[in-house]
């Protein structure tokens, strides 16, 4: 399998790399304005390598057209306001795609997409990884035993140093904010889990932390989200930890910061055998973070 890639100098860039070697695949070509990618050479010092724009797509385009080269997948990890213009260069040329979350940070270009995947007979993929994860499988089946309506309390921090805010990840018209570059995994998780959204009833917050409530189908929720390491409890933050995920479900609570590093490479195995999340999965937890942000802009 053949692959090209945007944003291969990005946070989360190497665990793609390490997937798509997972997979058996290669990376051809990859994309990024900055070129401090010698992790290429970790998994593949052969792929071309461009800081051009212009210069990447003239590439890709001879390797198809004049080279006959089949490229199966497109990679997109680049910031967040660009992922539907690279999803759409990678339809136009009838490439599937595997797009870190969002897929987009307006719901509306989501119908846009899904219009031009169908028309170029490709797909596209998102990385949804907690569907994936092991305990988030185990209290899904748990949970399906039964129709009750559950009191839930989820606490999610991922704490992230001062570059954060100096990055494109800082800037709300780029990243679309706190919710959708860490919040969006949070709400799919409690969608996948509980069901439809039915309401926001509350939400605050500020770039650093939010918290809220929401009513799902089967749970009322209250959840909280952090990128301050100050909200770790005392004794993990203590022993080094700098995340902690954990979920309280009426009287048991699921707690879910480790079994994250390999989520990429499962996904990547579940997406190459045609089991990948698309974009109508995806859909209802972007619609979610975008109508929570309307409500924090209030």
């Amino acid at each position: 399998m053949n692959f090209i890639m945007f944003g291969v100098g990005g946070f989360v860039a190497p665990r793609h790399l390490q997937a798509i070697s997972g997979v058996g695949g290669n990376l051809l070509a990859a994309l990024d304005p900055n070129d401090s990618v010698g992790v290429l050479d970790t998994y593949f010092p052969e792929c071309d390598f461009f800081t051009s724009y212009e210069r990447f797509e003239r590439h890709v385009n001879k390797l198809i057209r004049v080279d006959n080269i089949d490229i199966d997948y497109c990679v997109v990890c680049t910031p967040n306001h660009l992922h539907d213009s690279h999803i759409r260069f990678a339809l136009g040329l009838g490439i599937n795609v595997i797009c870190e979350k969002p897929i987009c940070i307006k719901p509306k270009n989501l119908d846009l997409l899904r219009a031009i995947e169908l028309e170029s007979g490709a797909r596209v993929s998102c990385i949804l990884q907690l569907r994936l994860h092991s305990e988030i499988l185990k209290l899904k089946d748990k949970l399906s035993k039964n129709n009750s309506r559950h009191k839930v309390s989820l606490r999610y921090i991922t704490s992230r140093g001062k570059w954060y805010s100096a990055s494109w990840k800082g800037d709300y018209e780029k990243s679309g904010g706190l919710l959708f570059n860490i919040g969006i995994h949070l709400f799919d998780m409690l969608i996948f889990l509980f069901g439809d959204v039915e309401a926001i009833t509350a939400a605050d917050g500020d770039h650093e932390r939010i918290n809220g409530e929401l009513r799902l189908r089967r749970a009322d929720v209250k959840w909280f989200l952090s990128t301050s390491i100050d909200d770790i409890p005392d004794v993990a933050r203590e022993q080094g930890a700098r995340t902690w995920r954990s979920v309280m479900i009426d009287e048991d609570e699921i707690e879910f910061s480790s079994g994250f590093t390999d989520l990429h490479c499962e996904s990547y195995r579940k997406i190459v055998d045609g089991n990948g999340f698309g974009i109508n999965t995806a859909k209802a937890s972007l619609e979610l973070v975008s109508s929570i942000n309307r409500v924090l802009e209030k």
